[in-house]
């Protein structure tokens, strides 16, 4: 894990503190940022999350999928996580905190946001960062691969239908053709754009050119991240100004979820007697998010200074210390798995 992956959350929290800095002192400059925008996409976030979504793809190695029926139960767990339990929980902790737990702290169309950016992140399987939760879990390096490969064509097709049944079912507005929009723009152009890449630069006996590729790439997706947070939180200085405990209101269903998903998976995984190598990233597949591609499409659905957004990129800020805390308890218990 890199000195970036290894600080994340530090980085994030900077980039939180100089995005509010400088939205207070030039809000000017945030607005014309702001009204850059074609077909309810905004053309600087878009190129950012480009920037942060495209390095991640191109690691995406579709030949894995071949060895799918090797070791399919680690494979079915990580489905059953990710597409049949995380979405819906995370849809009912939104909604059982802000409508509920919170409703008095916070207005009923904030809220609704609140919910409606949580659904985005539950919906978002992880995609980057499990790779660094695997390695750091001594986990099976090319099935988790095939694991996240697999998730990855899940997503093309499901990600907008259980996002827009589960916003419908929160009462919010679904505009599907922004939602199918934003798939095809920051899934599935990515992931072609990816293969392609790779494809090109990948031989069979020499990985150097597509390694030195990925290593040139790999800070510019940092840097996309945070000058996207950077932005995010000088469009909302204001709002987050007035009502700092907005974060932290956040922060809490985030994190039980979090926590919570991974109690459920570990324990699953321990039931169905898999191996330490699979179970251990199969779970982390399964508790992360897609952060990236959830603050893109809340963007495009709900706009620059939604709740929705501010809701997603809390998610950044949470789910690093979280998913290293796992990675703790993960190799603490390898012995569980023996």
């Amino acid at each position: 894990m890199g000195l970036f992956e290894r600080y994340l959350t530090v980085w994030v929290a900077l980039a939180i503190f100089a995005g509010m800095g400088a939205g207070a002192i030039a809000p000017d400059l945030f607005a014309s940022v702001a009204a850059l925008e074609y077909a309810q996409v905004n053309l600087v976030i878009a190129v950012l999350i480009w920037v942060m979504i495209f390095p991640m793809m191109v690691q995406i190695d579709f030949t894995s999928i071949k060895d799918v029926g090797k070791k399919p139960r680690g494979l079915v767990l990580t489905l059953f996580i990710n597409w049949l339990v995380k979405p819906f929980t995370m849809a009912l902790l939104g909604w059982l905190f802000f409508k509920g737990i919170f409703a008095d702290w916070v207005d009923p169309t904030t809220a609704t946001e609140y919910i409606a950016g949580m659904i985005l992140l539950g919906v978002a399987p992880c995609t980057a960062m499990v790779f660094v939760w695997s390695q750091l879990t001594k986990g099976d390096a090319n099935y988790t691969l095939v694991q996240v490969s697999i998730n990855d064509i899940i997503m093309i097709f499901a990600f907008a239908p259980i996002a827009g049944l589960l916003l419908g079912v929160t009462d919010i507005t679904v505009p599907w053709d922004t939602l199918l929009l934003s798939v095809v723009l920051y899934v599935l152009i990515p992931l072609v754009a990816g293969a392609l890449v790779r494809n090109k630069l990948d031989k069979a006996n020499d990985h150097s050119q597509l390694e030195r590729f990925l290593s040139a790439m790999k800070p510019w997706s940092i840097v996309g991240l945070l000058a996207t947070v950077v932005l995010l939180f000088g469009f909302q200085s204001d709002t987050i100004m007035a009502k700092p405990q907005a974060i932290v209101l956040i922060a809490i269903p985030l994190l039980i979820q979090t926590y919570g998903i991974f109690a459920i998976a570990y324990l699953i995984a321990k039931q169905m007697k898999l191996p330490h190598n699979i179970a251990a990233p199969a779970c982390m597949i399964g508790t992360s998010n897609f952060f990236e591609l959830a603050v893109a499409v809340a963007i495009s659905l709900f706009g620059l200074h939604s709740g929705a957004a501010l809701a997603t990129v809390v998610g950044v800020l949470v789910e690093v210390p979280v998913m290293l805390s796992l990675v703790w308890f993960a190799n603490r218990t390898r012995s569980w798995f023996e």
